[in-house]
Parts: structure tokens; sequence; C-alpha cells
């Protein structure tokens, strides 16, 4: 055999040997963290919409929550256990029912919506944010169907709900979203898992 196909084989045999050890010698990945999430906000916010969409469900199965639904998201870095609350009129009442154990809020709102609904969710939101069980807890809210040409910007939704005083030294985030932009969505999302892991993230961003 000639010096040139030994040397051949012999480095075949050392690049099975080393396929040979990484498949046999890597251990699992590390398993992603965890976070048990309550969702909440006003009917037709679009809550429903958004994690179907962030879950990569097909739009003809996307159904409003009449009761309350749990979703597991997955994103690169945690997996959030997301618990949706309906936001109907005779479901509002019982959300602090299910608030116990949530390490993290995403309020839902249609930045769209009549002065009246706008209200009625500024409301809700002062309501949870000063709720015994999360206040203490991290904040996304979304100020949501920004695709609409009624939809009022980020920076008027946190004058008009008085984030800066009510919300002071927690840690919230306001972003604009639409189910239109998933990529941002899942920008803003990877922002609140930060909070939720309790990184050095500002208390509050918009």
């Amino acid at each position: 055999m000639s010096e040139h196909m030994q040397l051949s084989l012999a480095l075949c045999r050392i690049g099975l040997y080393t396929c040979f050890r990484a498949l046999c010698c890597k251990g699992p990945p590390p398993p992603r963290p965890e976070y048990d999430v309550v969702c909440i906000g006003l009917m037709a916010a679009g809550k429903t919409s958004l994690l179907s969409r962030l879950c990569s469900e097909g739009s003809d199965r996307i159904v409003p929550t009449t009761g309350f639904s749990i979703k597991a998201v997955p994103f690169p870095n945690a997996i959030l256990n997301v618990k949706e609350l309906g936001g109907a009129d005779n479901i509002k009442k019982y959300w602090c029912r299910y608030y116990q154990g949530s390490q993290g809020v995403v309020f839902v709102l249609d930045s769209a919506s009549s002065d009246e609904d706008l209200e009625a969710a500024r409301a809700e939101l002062h309501s949870a944010l000063q709720h015994p069980q999360l206040c203490t807890l991290p904040f996304l809210i979304l100020a949501n169907h920004q695709d609409r040409p009624a939809a009022r910007t980020p920076n008027q939704i946190k004058k008009y709900f008085e984030l800066e005083p009510l919300a002071r030294g927690k840690r919230w985030i306001l972003e604009g979203t639409s189910t239109e932009h998933m990529d941002g969505v899942k920008e803003v999302f990877s922002q609140f898992i930060l909070l939720l892991e309790d990184k050095d993230t500002p208390p509050a961003r918009i």
C-alpha cells in the first residue's frame, strides 16, 4: 500500500472517530427556563391572535378566548407558559382568581379602539399594576393593532395611561405591535424575557 493511501486511510479513521465522539459524547442541550405568565386585556385587543402567531398556528385556528387558555410559547432562550384570560365583561371580574403563581404580566390593548374602550383598558391596567399579586412583577404592555389608521402611538398611550407616575420603580415595557410585523413582536418578547430573568435591564422602556 502506498504511503499516500495509508495517509488517506489514517485521516479517514481520525474523521470517523471524531464524528463518533461528537455523536456519543455530546449531552442533551441544557433545558430552556420556563416562566408562568398571565395575559390580560379587553375583548378584541388581539391577545389570542398574537399568541397564536407566536406559536406558528394557522389563522384559521384562531378563535376568541371565552374563558381562559394556556399556551407554551417557545423562544430561543426560554419558554413562556402563557395563561390567557378572556376579556369579556362577564369574565374580567374573575381575572384575579388566575393571578396566583404568575411570574410576569402581558397586558394587550387595542391602540385603535374607541375612547370609551381605551378608558376601560386604562382602568384595567391600573388595577393590575396595583394588584397585590401582580404589583411586583414585570409587565409587558402591548399597544396592539398599530397597523390600523386610528392607532395611537405608544407615546400617546404612555401619556394617556399615566404610566410614568403609576409604574415608577416597576419593571415594564410598552411597545406598539401588530400581527403584520411579527418580527417586532418576537423582539419585544425577548426583551420581556430579560426582565423575567431579572438581568441588568432598565426598569422601564418605551
